[in-house]
């Protein structure tokens, strides 16, 4: 709740004007500043309400960095196992682009999975053998064979699929979320991220989670494994919590005063996380602790479950949170990068990814949850059908691929038991329904292809924004999500 004596109006200065003008007065940034509704338990957003009907409440955003490769795990290619060693034909490629890492090369051959597909489920999808877990609940899924990007390299990537933009400044999606819609909960962030601990390959920035231009509460919060998952929270040895109620009622004091002075949002922001910190000195560490948990359910989550910091520990996590009303939560999990040596690496990755994030749907729905929270999986782009390096019997790589690759949706109002979209013969080019290559244009709807602007609009639809509505004014221009494009996949909608 705001405290302390009321702002008088009549000692705005000329600059407190203009910055409180910037924001737009009475608008969706003060909309964000608004008080805790006590009725309801929730803090308000800057909508005053979603723009029409949710089917969803939360997000929890399973993001497999470093590009996982879709022809050993979703599309199914029989044409590259028959071409398996010839190269790749010219009028396929049609004078796209390589990474820097495969240009060079004298020979692109194409190289087919040593993977075995079947189909599963009443929908008939096509599955890897790598992913028997996720073959049981495949009816559950929407499987998006269509997605494109425009970057080829993994920051811009990533920072695109987090943030709708390549280059680094912009909120995060959770962080939009947290804005427009505010929170669900009074002792939690609405934005949590957890990285999947001691994974390697291509780094992660905390500017993925960030608020950039937004307010500093938006923020995602990252929680770490081990005894503190976040940092400075605790209390220090010889402090008691009667000690730290009096600093922050001092410091809470001392921040008001310079809020009366200063006009500035960020203080009250300031004084509100102080708060919530304070709150979630008890809340973050019963969220936490899985001890409490039966034995049916850790066994759900394989093995690994009990490891903290792993992928099956962090989504028995993100469960947890999301029944505790956090808004956003953001899953990553690095490793996917397997430009040599794929079939044993993509093994692993399978193997840590492939039971958790089924056991994950499946707790969901038995509790209730999986109808209204919004589940995605996927990378930020594919990759090639053709083998970077050495093509052997055993043994292949496969460069980043932004043409086309695959992610899956499930819960939250999107249709289970469906495959969207279709690639080509040669798994290289999204394909119309006649199987013809096709080349999509981002500021025009292609049916059947889903770019990352079209995804993140699904997304806000889903949660009852309309994408185009939900901005901020920040140095003259309107910022949203999806830049300038994106429009609503509505075949996927349930």
């Amino acid at each position: 709740m705001k405290t302390g004596a009321p702002l008088d109006p009549l000692a705005l200065t000329r600059r407190h004007f203009l910055s409180g003008a910037s924001l737009g007065l009475g608008g969706l940034a003060l909309g964000a500043l608004l008080p805790r509704d006590l009725t309801a338990g929730t803090t308000r957003g800057a909508l005053p309400a979603p723009h029409f009907r949710p089917k969803a409440k939360r997000v929890i955003y399973l993001f497999q960095s470093g590009g996982p490769a879709q022809q050993e795990l979703f599309d199914y290619k029989p044409l590259l196992n028959e071409k398996n060693g010839e190269q790749l034909p010219d009028h396929v490629r049609g004078g796209q682009r390589l990474t820097g890492m495969s240009v060079n090369q004298a020979s692109i051959p194409l190289a087919g999975s040593v993977f075995k597909f079947a189909r599963h489920g009443k929908s008939g999808a096509w599955v890897s053998e790598l992913l028997p877990h996720t073959a049981k609940v495949v009816d559950q899924l929407c499987i998006i064979r269509s997605m494109f990007t425009e970057a080829i390299n993994h920051d811009p990537a990533i920072t695109f699929f987090q943030t709708g933009a390549q280059v680094a400044g912009r909120p995060s999606m959770g962080s939009w979320l947290s804005y427009g819609l505010g929170s669900l909960n009074d002792n939690l962030p609405a934005f949590v991220v957890l990285v999947t601990k001691n994974k390697g390959d291509q780094p992660l920035y905390a500017r993925l989670w960030g608020n950039a231009f937004l307010d500093s509460k938006h923020q995602g919060v990252r929680f770490a494994s081990g005894k503190d998952p976040v940092f400075y929270l605790s209390n220090p040895e010889g402090i008691s919590a009667t000690s730290r109620r009096a600093v922050l009622d001092t410091l809470g004091q001392l921040n008001r005063v310079q809020l009366e002075r200063e006009r500035d949002p960020e203080i009250e922001s300031r004084i509100e996380q102080y708060e919530m910190a304070y709150r979630m000195q008890t809340s973050v560490p019963e969220v936490g602790d899985l001890s409490k948990e039966p034995k049916h359910v850790l066994d759900l989550y394989g093995p690994d479950v009990q490891k903290p910091g792993t992928f099956a520990s962090n989504c028995l996590l993100a469960r947890r949170l999301a029944e505790r009303g956090v808004r956003f939560i953001q899953l990553y999990h690095q490793g996917w990068d397997q430009h040599g040596n794929l079939p044993p690496s993509i093994r692993v990755q399978a193997r840590e990814t492939d039971q958790p994030s089924t056991a994950l749907l499946c707790d969901l729905k038995q509790r209730g949850l999986l109808d209204d929270t919004l589940v995605i999986w996927g990378g930020e782009f594919g990759r090639t059908s053709y083998s970077q390096g050495k093509l052997t019997k055993n043994d292949y790589g496969r460069d980043h691929h932004p043409r086309c690759f695959t992610i899956w949706l499930a819960g939250g109002g999107v249709k289970g038991g469906m495959t969207y979209g279709q690639t080509d013969a040669y798994g290289y080019n999204i394909a119309d329904d006649k199987g013809n290559a096709i080349n999509p244009d981002k500021s025009k709807f292609t049916p059947g292809a889903v770019h990352v602007h079209d995804l993140q609009a699904t997304i806000l639809h889903l949660l009852g924004i309309d994408h185009e509505r939900l901005t901020f004014l920040f140095q003259g221009r309107r910022f949203r999500l999806t830049d300038v494009h994106g429009h609503v996949v509505r075949d996927v909608l349930g």
